[in-house]
């Protein structure tokens, strides 16, 4: 019998980005680091994204209504299912609870889920509860389909291919900003009543988000299929380390065409002085837009979609990801350390 090994020392899980320890942990694997598993040998492809959200760290139940909850917790694996150019077709969601949480309680979540699984076509199929000691536990594995000739993973970026990202980025980010003072607020002082006034657009995008399967439909209507694609779910700079490593290529974006809402730059300049829009764009994660590349030959199609922004270009292999600052100088891209969403 093989005998197990064991490590000596320890390595604490800050110390990796995320992309490092899902490298680590599926070394020796048939898992090829895309968004989705790929399953079937015909045209025909299975894909299989599973989403896991754990109360405390991927959301804080004091500014998170429950049917927001449940379409998110949908939402997000949809977004995967996008993120390799596919459709998502059904859905399995698996709850575990504690007594704190009522049958009303965990009616409003499902109504949520059943929201968005008909907002976008899929079928809730089955699933299973358990119960737990504390909090609340959410698990959706959401299974689409895509043709093997349109099927893209983040390995298939080529030198000289342009980047594009569809919507804005940071503005998740900036939305939880906001909940996190007024939450820091309302413990100091609970009389005190949240101010939200204003903040309705980074809001939702945080508590709220959408699948951008608008944008795998007008690929398709183009004729455009991408050389590679993720969705920016842990911020742009760890998704654009994804393509590179996965594509064995470098990358160059520009700081002046990362697409940035005027509410994600206001968030930033009330929080704190050092605070950049940038920052939150390349580092704050959870907008689930879709970052891709496309073969230059395709620009025209592109450039015309609305909604789409052209922010780099993919270089030789072996370079590094880099940003270009609009005073001409670069930063190495680096991923950030593994966190929750509310840390």
């Amino acid at each position: 019998m093989e005998q197990l090994q064991y490590h000596e020392g320890r390595t604490e899980i800050s110390q990796l980005g995320k992309v490092a320890l899902i490298e680590r942990l599926t070394e020796g694997t048939a898992c090829c680091g895309d968004d989705c598993a790929v399953l079937g040998d015909g045209p025909k492809k299975t894909l299989v994204n599973v989403q896991t959200l754990v109360e405390g760290v991927d959301f804080d139940m004091m500014y998170t209504p429950l049917r927001h909850l449940g379409y998110k917790s949908i939402a997000i694996a949809i977004s995967n299912i996008a993120a390799m150019n596919g459709t998502a077709r059904q859905a399995l969601v698996s709850v575990a609870v504690s007594n704190r949480y009522s049958v009303e309680a965990l009616d409003e979540l499902y109504a949520g889920m059943h929201l968005c699984c008909k907002r976008y076509d899929v079928s809730m199929v089955g699933g299973d509860t358990a119960s737990t000691r504390a909090g609340m536990v959410i698990s959706v594995t959401v299974v689409g389909e895509a043709d093997e000739a349109s099927l893209t993973r983040r390995s298939g970026a080529s030198h000289n291919d342009l980047i594009c990202v569809s919507g804005d980025l940071g503005s998740a980010y900036a939305g939880l900003l906001v909940l996190e003072r007024e939450k820091v607020t309302y413990q100091a002082n609970p009389d005190f009543q949240p101010d939200l006034d204003g903040f309705d657009y980074v809001l939702e995008r945080f508590l709220k988000p959408e699948p951008r399967t608008d944008i795998v439909a007008a690929l398709k209507e183009r004729g455009v299929v991408p050389t590679s694609m993720t969705d920016v779910s842990e911020g742009l700079a760890d998704s654009l380390l994804h393509l590179s490593r996965a594509s064995g290529c470098g990358c160059e974006v520009y700081e002046e065409r990362l697409p940035i809402d005027y509410q994600t730059s206001r968030v930033c300049s009330e929080m704190s002085r050092n605070m950049l829009p940038v920052s939150c764009a390349l580092n704050g994660g959870k907008d689930y837009e879709l970052l891709f590349t496309v073969s230059q030959k395709d620009y025209e199609q592109v450039k015309q979609m609305e909604g789409v922004h052209i922010i780099g270009y993919v270089t030789e292999p072996g370079m590094p990801a880099l940003m270009v600052t609009p005073q001409n100088t670069t930063i190495e891209l680096r991923a950030q350390g593994f966190q929750g969403v509310d840390q």
